[in-house]
Formats: C-alpha cells, structure tokens, sequence
C-alpha cells in the first residue's frame, strides 16, 4: 500500500509504502480510485485550527505518520468474514464519519457527532484515503453512487454532505424567504445545488472572489454580491429585506460580520466553514432579534443516504471539479490554503 502522509506539520507529505491491510471482522477494503482534497485536510496538515486572537487548538493527540483524506470513492478487492451482502469488484463511496457505535449519538445515528469517533482520515490511526487502500470498518458505510461520475461521489462524502446537512438546518423555506450561501468554494457550490434541490429555487451566493460568483450563477444563483464592494451589506438588505438564513461556509471573522450584518430579525446563521477567528455579540441581541447561531458539522448517515438519493435521480448538478494524482497531495493543500482552487481537487491514487 502506498500513501501520501503527514510526518511533520506543516511540512510537505511524505510517500511512505507498507503492508496491504487485510479485513478482519465486518471490514471491508477497498482500492482507493477517487480522493476529494478538503479545507479540513488544510487545517489538519497544518496541525491546529485557528480560535481568533493568536490562540490555537492544536491537535497534538494526532499520531504521526497520519494518511488524510475523508472524501473516498474505491472499489472492493477484500472482505473479512463477517462482511455480507458486498461483492468484490463493487464500486462505492465511503462515508467517512464514523462513530464508536454504542454511545448517545451513535444509538442515534448521529455518528458524525460521536466523542470517540474513528473517522476516515480524520481520526488518530484511522488513516484515509490518500493511499492506494483504506480500510472500511462495515458495509453499511459503503454508499451507491449509481451513475454518478465516481470522483464527485467521493466529495460528497465531505463537501456535499456538509452542504446538504447545513442546508436541512435552514428548515422550511417560504417565497419571501432569501437564503444565502456565504462562500463560493467547493463546499459552497454543493451548497448551492442542494439549495436548489430542497427549496426549488437557487440561494443567492456571496464571495470575495468574482470568479466564484460566476461560477455559483451559472450553477443556479439567483443573485450574487461581492462582499469586497462598498456598502454591500446596507445595498442587500434594501434589495432583499434580510437574509431569512445564511449559511456560512467561510467560518472566518469577515464572514460572521457579514452574515450578521444582513440576517433578519428571526433569521438564523448557519457555520459551517473553519477558517478561524472568534465573534463577540452582546447576550440582549440575541432574544431581541430572535436570532440563532448554530454549528453544522457534516451529517449523519442517514442523511448521506437522502443525499444520494437525490444525487442518485439527477437532481443535482455537478460541481466543477479536476483530478490530480496522488502525487501532487502536498502542492493540491497549499493551492486549496492559498485560495487557487475553484470547486474541488480530487486525486487519483
């Protein structure tokens, strides 16, 4: 097995070569074909996430050599004994997010949310997938992705689930009702087509980059703001009368103010993205605007399974995307840090 690991942070990957896996138990391994590259993987490579004010959280606990990689497309060469209903030579998406099975959120199945997760890539000594394998704990994570293009199957896996799982936190939408998609990245474009999916009509995206904001319009925008432009925010909210939600899938201190800037009273703002940085807002603001904030991390497997379902009957556009090998892991992380990359990188081990 080859793979492109961490051994130092914040220091190019390393090709280390070892032992093929074998399954044992209800595992199942599978030839990794297709790797989507992930703003996650930018912070783990990095080896902190930024909280605002010089302060980190690092992630010392992380065992080094680490294979990242949480966005994986494979096919099936073994099973252990205990694997039933998967066949060799069968191709499928992983869903990363596993949890330790038997805790509160496990029981139910909101293993994205377990406190002893083993996630693909993410997890100490869960390696991922940017290898020539992974191992897969049990077949009810491997997914079908139909007649999908098999390297967006494996983004799914992170970026669309992340879209379409903050995306149902939005709630029921009426006519007058704006949604706002806050970053016009990979994550962001899914965002962007499950807007379209669940509510019936495109969100209205915002972007410091105006290449990103055609892109969202020709993907179902049907508005966009640059939020570079001189008084944006005050210019949205007399065309709109306030964002009913904004989803944010920046997560950075210019994001929030944004957000914050153009959410109605009653309106909610969705964080999904993890920049970095911190917000301060005075406690009476919140029950005064009847405002809520909340976090989105990824979802949950039965929500990825809703989620390709609708892949699955074509009500989702593609993102763009472009493949790269395997090789080019390390300089694939610093153009997705430095901002380069519009929709997603996906390697081809």
């Amino acid at each position: 097995m080859l793979s492109q690991a961490i051994v130092e942070f914040g220091k190019p990957l390393q090709s280390i070569e070892a032992a093929t896996p074998e399954p044992t138990g209800s595992e199942v391994l599978l030839q990794v074909e297709h790797a989507g590259v992930c703003h996650s993987d930018v912070h783990i490579h990095d080896g902190y996430f930024d909280l605002g004010g010089g302060n980190r959280l690092p992630l010392a606990t992380l065992k080094l050599p680490h294979t990242l990689g949480h966005e994986i497309q494979g096919k099936v060469v073994a099973t252990g004994p205990e694997a039933k209903d998967v066949k060799i030579g069968a191709r499928y998406a992983a869903f990363p997010w596993i949890g330790c099975g038997s805790c509160a959120a496990c029981t139910r199945s909101e293993e994205n949310l377990c406190l002893k997760p083993r996630q693909l890539g993410c997890s100490s000594n869960v390696p991922g997938g940017y290898a020539s394998h992974v191992l897969v704990p049990h077949p009810k994570y491997l997914l079908d992705f139909g007649k999908t293009e098999a390297a967006l199957a494996a983004a799914y896996m992170c970026s669309g689930l992340t879209a379409f799982g903050a995306m149902k936190k939005v709630g029921k939408v009426t006519a007058g009702d704006p949604v706002v998609v806050l970053g016009c990245g990979g994550v962001g474009m899914m965002g962007v087509q499950f807007a379209k999916a669940l509510f019936g009509r495109g969100p209205i995206a915002a972007d410091i980059d105006q290449g990103r904001l055609d892109a969202a319009q020709k993907a179902g925008a049907v508005a966009t703001y640059n939020t570079k432009d001189d008084g944006v925010a005050k210019r949205f909210m007399a065309e709109t009368g306030g964002a009913y939600a904004v989803v944010d899938f920046v997560g950075s201190e210019q994001s929030f103010a944004f957000a914050n800037a153009i959410v109605r009273k009653g309106g909610r703002i969705i964080i999904v993205g993890l920049f970095g940085g911190a917000m301060t807002m005075p406690l009476p603001l919140f029950p005064m605007r009847a405002l809520t904030i909340a976090g989105s991390f990824v979802g949950s497997l039965p929500e990825a399974k809703e989620m390709m379902e609708l892949v699955r009957a074509g009500k989702v556009d593609p993102i763009p995307y472009q493949t790269r090998p395997l090789a080019e892991a390390s300089k694939t992380l610093d153009d997705l840090r430095a901002g380069r990359i519009i929709g997603r990188v996906v390697l081809t081990p």
